[in-house]
């Protein structure tokens, strides 16, 4: 038997069903205000928040999912799909953005020549994905999902769980993410174990890493999609512990960043690779040996973050930073 009610007061302020939706109204809000300058496509941020923000709701989504009774259309398979288009628009934008900031102003005159065909290429590119953004929301699935969602938000149905008060369950919602996050076999990547329990990295030189990034490049990147899910998820909880989790947010951010950028590399130097194929020699040399370059010193930067979350003491912290709910 489902608790249905249109008065938040019939809930208390510190039950699983009132602390779930105020956090889908503030993170509907802060996304769904972003539509109208997305499809304007005026501003680069909007794109990127509304991005992040679709993300989020998805977390929260799937978070909340046991105590909140919400309507089909607001499941984690839409959402996924609104929230993959949009990134398809804004990866291209990060593209650009990573060419002209980080690798043109070091480029000889020639390779930036050059890399003009790459612009032309990702501008070609980026209106035929902006024509999938301007599909996705005159879609049913995008239009079906915003109704039901703010239909919901105004008269929400909770499941029994709801009454639960939230000190009783966050910790049953966080740890499974969390578990699924350190068991991730991208933690093993580049490490030896010499002794038992002892795990070391494995000193990789710039071959042998370009060899094994084109093999395991793919579980690393998915290991940074899991640091992202615990983040927004810690994030929806996160003032429930006071703080608590200042030092566990700032390391799991730069798993994320860290393998983020380096993901950034390789998708870029395969998009290069491609967009100049047909020439024998490539015209942007010194752009692929920069991005080799680049890569090597992130996994350097990499290593050291990794040993850590080995370590069973920073294991054994993150889980008990969990359980002291304040």
């Amino acid at each position: 038997m489902k608790l249905k009610t249109t008065d938040l007061t019939t809930l208390p302020a510190t039950s699983l069903g009132s602390f779930g939706h105020q956090a889908l109204t503030k993170i509907a809000d802060k996304t769904l205000k972003c539509e109208k300058l997305v499809k304007k496509d005026s501003d680069p941020n909007a794109l990127h928040q509304m991005r992040v923000g679709m993300r989020r709701l998805r977390t929260a989504v799937t978070s909340f999912s046991l105590f909140l009774a919400l309507p089909s259309s607001v499941n984690d398979q839409s959402i996924g799909k609104i929230a993959r288009t949009l990134g398809k628009l804004r990866d291209l934008d990060v593209l650009k953005e990573i060419l002209e900031r980080d690798y043109q102003p070091h480029l000889s005159s020639p390779e930036r020549t050059s890399l003009k065909r790459a612009f032309s290429a990702i501008s070609q590119e980026r209106e035929l994905v902006y024509l999938l953004v301007e599909k996705i929301f005159k879609s049913e699935l995008y239009k079906s999902f915003k109704r039901d969602l703010l239909g919901w938000l105004k008269k929400p149905i909770y499941s029994p769980l709801a009454q639960l008060q939230i000190q009783q369950a966050v910790p049953e919602l966080l740890l499974p993410q969390i578990s699924r996050f350190l068991l991730h076999p991208g933690w093993m990547i580049g490490t030896e174990t010499l002794d038992p329990g002892v795990i070391t990295s494995v000193k990789w030189t710039p071959e042998e890493l370009e060899k094994n990034l084109q093999i395991q490049g793919e579980i690393l990147h998915d290991l940074r999609k899991n640091a992202k899910r615990v983040r927004y998820q810690i994030d929806l909880f996160d003032d429930l512990y006071q703080q608590s989790f200042t030092q566990e947010l700032v390391q799991i951010k730069q798993v994320q960043e860290i393998l983020g950028n380096l993901q950034d590399s390789i998708v870029l130097n395969k998009w290069l690779v491609n967009i100049f194929k047909s020439e024998r020699e490539s015209s942007l040399t010194e752009m692929i040996t920069f991005l080799a370059t680049n890569r090597y010193q992130l996994w350097q930067q990499w290593q050291p973050l990794q040993i850590e979350f080995l370590k069973t003491e920073t294991r054994k912290n993150l889980y008990l930073t969990v359980l002291q709910l304040q």
